[in-house]
């Protein structure tokens, strides 16, 4: 993830300067243990500032609005009390070339300072630390003692203290193509290398860009360059310098991150706030995806092969109580040739009463025939008794893998992030299992597991023009087709094969032709656990005739009066990316 250095930074808040001093405060959400969001409002404009402290994603810049739920943070709640009512009057570093950041609060424009906010941005050194006007810390997002550092505790009552100061050259407008040559290849070496070497207040991607700006490979030594290199590389140094000094910057996106130089750019953005909000917010989404689906399906996996172990060994003891009757049959054969027993005997060989064959019978030499008959019928009674407590316990493991079975392929489609819509499928998921007792997690436990589900199933339109709603879990199914579901719709999923429920939406008087059908059955096939079959039975129905049994699980769901159909998944796979399969993004 590329780091918010300090050209970025100071972009950042040039903008912000421009557009929302002065401000007022009115508002401090905790989104996470991580980041803050301030409601600002100005004469023109209200928006969130939103400040992180992330050890791979620091940053500020204006962001989206919170979500609903209460903030439970106490350090959003310090922010509130100390800062309520104040106004936002001054954005200013604490000194040229450093990532700290002071923003100080007053009453009105024009008056002294009563507070400060100061934002660290320093990778895994971040931290956001609110003083008093003497610059007393009140609180900080993240303490640290003297035991952790001797060098700089940060402690409530303490006086605050700047981070070190730099220590090595800082770059110069006024420094000569001589001079600064003469530093940068003092020692041979890649020039990346030596110029993050060389000064101080550049970063690698920083340097990246530049180095592609001036045509030059980041691994070129030094000593290759030619004189017209060195002009180009001098050149794009002088740019960058300049656009510091003038607060000029060209946020755009690059082929594998951002740039506010307008170097490498593939596509412009429309302003560093958008820029930053999108890029890290994306890049954190993606990085919480893949934990929580890896996290998720790991547990599923361990709790379903625990399952199907309990499962196997209650189908092993049922099968052993099918051999009852042959118990019972033995007794009976040895109780109507008790005349055949003689002492000692380990085995007798009997007819059988119906086909006269032979049956060898294993006896235990030391009772006779009539205790050995007991003993038949004993356990004849043992394994019935078996059965009829095993076959419930059975039923039960079986139900449950079922379930979980729907989960996991639920995971399974949610393959890769693509939108906020994923990750929220996978949380909505964690949410369920939490919910179900499968997940004990402290940070989410005061959640309510009776939320409504979120809306945005996948959606699509059949050759003829009629909506495709999919779920994408369970609590989206069962909202789907108890909720949304209308009389004159039609209902889909694939036949004892765990998948999503899919909704044809038709008006009254609409009726679907067999492309249509045929259509919504390939979907339905694809978005279950079959995608990778040619062939998948798929059943429908109207949603009239769905019903979900007293008790069930989310996704769980019976029907009757259904209609089947051959599902091709692999056509979805081939056309996934046509225009007129393209999913629409916006929520329902």
């Amino acid at each position: 993830m590329q780091p918010v250095d300090l050209t970025t930074l100071k972009a950042a808040c040039s903008e912000l300067r421009a557009n929302w001093l002065p401000s007022r405060l009115e508002q401090v959400y905790q989104r996470d243990r991580y980041t803050i969001a301030v409601a600002l409002r100005t004469l023109k404009q209200r928006g969130w500032l939103e400040i992180s402290w992330h050890p791979q994603a620091a940053r500020i810049c204006i962001g989206e609005p919170p979500p609903r739920s209460p903030d439970t943070f106490t350090f959003s709640q310090q922010l509130v009390h100390q800062l309520g009512g104040l106004a936002l009057v001054a954005i200013e570093a604490i000194a040229p070339w450093e990532r700290v950041i002071d923003l100080q609060f007053a009453r009105r424009p024009g008056e002294s300072a009563l507070h400060h906010i100061y934002v660290e941005i320093m990778g895994k050194y971040s931290n956001v630390i609110l003083t008093d006007a003497s610059n007393l810390i009140i609180t900080a997002a993240h303490q640290v003692s003297q035991q952790q550092s001797s060098v700089r505790p940060i402690q409530t009552g303490q006086p605050y203290e700047t981070p070190p100061k730099l220590t090595g050259p800082v770059p110069s407008l006024s420094e000569s193509q001589e001079r600064w040559q003469e530093r940068v290849s003092l020692v041979p070496g890649a020039i990346k290398r030596q110029l993050l070497k060389s000064y101080s207040g550049l970063s690698a991607a920083l340097v990246d860009s530049m180095l592609l700006a001036a045509n030059l490979a980041p691994e070129t030594t030094t000593d290759t360059l030619n004189p017209d290199d060195w002009q180009r590389l001098f050149e794009r140094w002088q740019e960058w310098l300049e656009a510091l000094d003038l607060n000029k910057f060209q946020p755009a996106w690059t082929g594998d991150g951002y740039t506010v130089m307008g170097w490498g750019a593939v596509a412009s953005a429309q302003n560093i706030q958008a820029l930053l909000n999108k890029y890290y917010n994306d890049r954190l989404n993606q990085q919480l995806f893949s934990q929580l689906r890896h996290q998720l399906s790991q547990k599923l996996n361990n709790i379903l092969v625990k399952l199907r172990n309990k499962g196997q060994t209650f189908a092993d003891r049922l099968q052993q109580s099918d051999r009852a009757d042959d118990y019972r049959q033995k007794a009976d054969l040895l109780m109507a040739h008790l005349q055949n027993w003689e002492p000692g005997m380990k085995e007798i060989i009997l007819p059988d009463f119906e086909t006269g064959k032979p049956v060898a019978i294993a006896l235990q030499p030391d009772k006779n025939a009539v205790q050995n008959a007991q003993s038949f019928y004993k356990q004849h009674q043992k394994l019935k008794r078996a059965r009829v407590a095993v076959e419930p316990l059975l039923l039960e493991v079986q139900t449950e893998i079922e379930y979980l079975e729907q989960v996991e392929a639920a995971i399974a489609q949610i393959d890769n992030y693509q939108t906020v819509e994923d990750l929220q499928a996978l949380e909505e998921i964690r949410d369920e299992l939490i919910g179900q007792k499968y997940l004990e997690d402290p940070e989410y436990r005061s959640r309510s597991t009776n939320e409504v589900a979120s809306t945005n199933f996948h959606n699509y339109r059949t050759p003829n023009g009629f909506q495709v709603l999919i779920g994408r879990n369970n609590r989206q199914n069962d909202q789907l087709t108890f909720r949304v579901a209308g009389d004159y719709d039609l209902w889909f999923h694939a036949q004892e094969i765990p998948g999503s429920h899919v909704l044809l939406r038709l008006e009254p008087g609409a009726v679907p032709d067999t492309t249509d059908l045929q259509f919504v059955a390939n979907l339905t096939a694809y978005y279950s656990r079959a995608r990778q079959s040619d062939r998948v039975p798929i059943v429908y129905t109207q949603p009239k005739y769905v019903y979900k049994p007293k008790g069930a699980k989310p996704g769980i769901a019976i029907y009757k009066q259904e209609r089947i159909l051959w599902g091709q998944p692999q056509s979805i796979v081939e056309t996934r990316h046509s225009p007129s399969l393209q999913e629409k993004e916006s929520l329902l």
